[in-house]
């Protein structure tokens, strides 16, 4: 008792850092004695013998006792206190480790989490991200709804399309897309019965569509170009009332091309 009156302030910060008590009144003593044997660091710690070892070999697993010799003359030193820090900063660097291993798998875990079927929103960031949420679309049960720009998608995932478009038309998804009236739209148009897609051209000076937004079963996929950040919204209700703001905007985008091309 008359150790932890003497020590009360570092009892309290050896706790706070994360000590036991009674590894701190282990520590404490053993660090007063210099060494000793497991029955004189336990009796100057209050403690019982058979504690005594554990505790002993608790402090030498995180490296701040070292033991010498064997039983029964078996005696127990004291590291530097220096190894508090040492120990400190191991810790650290393994909770970052544990937290970058945990952020990866936290959208997955999200999804299983079903709370009285509140919508899910999963975020993904970077190109990894991006391409996830396309590779999404490719479980779509029905024809995508997709509103998009050809320019912006092959800018900001390059390489990706190409096997994107064969890969989604082999498990025969098909598409329907709005997207804006130029150079890039047409020729992709050109393919639209190869790729399995339906589209209609809108006037790009009113329609430059940035992020791309694909609208499939009870999902809405966001693909942010600028922003790097793809994002799934899983939710029935939502789902369903983007589908149908999605078909007016189809018959007026339908309206717009029709008008834009030349009379024959």
């Amino acid at each position: 008792m008359k150790m932890q009156n003497e020590n009360l302030e570092l009892i309290k910060t050896l706790e706070y850092i994360g000590f036991s008590e009674k590894e701190v009144l282990v520590y404490l003593a053993l660090l007063q004695l210099g060494r000793g044997t497991v029955t004189q660091i336990s009796r100057k710690a209050g403690i019982n013998r058979p504690t005594g070892y554990h505790i002993l070999a608790s402090l030498d697993s995180k490296e701040l006792v070292k033991v010498s010799g064997n039983e029964p003359k078996q005696e127990y030193v004291a590291e530097s206190p220096d190894q508090i820090e040492k120990l400190l900063l191991r810790k650290i660097e393994n909770d970052q480790t544990c937290i970058k291993e945990a952020r990866k798998i936290i959208p997955e875990l999200k999804s299983m989490h079903n709370v009285f079927d509140r919508p899910k929103v999963l975020f993904y960031e970077g190109r990894e991200g991006l391409e996830r949420v396309y590779e999404d679309t490719l479980t779509s049960t029905e024809a995508i709804r997709a509103y998009a720009s050809v320019e912006n998608m092959h800018m900001g995932l390059p390489g990706y399309f190409p096997g994107y478009y064969k890969r989604r038309a082999g498990k025969g998804i098909a598409i329907r897309a709005i997207i804006p009236n130029s150079s890039t739209g047409l020729e992709r148009k050109s393919f639209d019965k190869a790729e399995m897609r339906e589209t209609a051209l809108v006037p790009k000076e009113k329609f430059d569509f940035s992020p791309e937004i694909n609208i499939y079963d009870n999902k809405v996929m966001i693909a942010s170009w600028k922003e790097k950040l793809g994002i799934i919204i899983e939710s029935r209700e939502i789902s369903d009332s983007m589908k149908k703001i999605y078909e007016l905007a189809w018959t007026e985008a339908k309206r717009l091309e029709k008008e834009s091309q030349p009379n024959l």
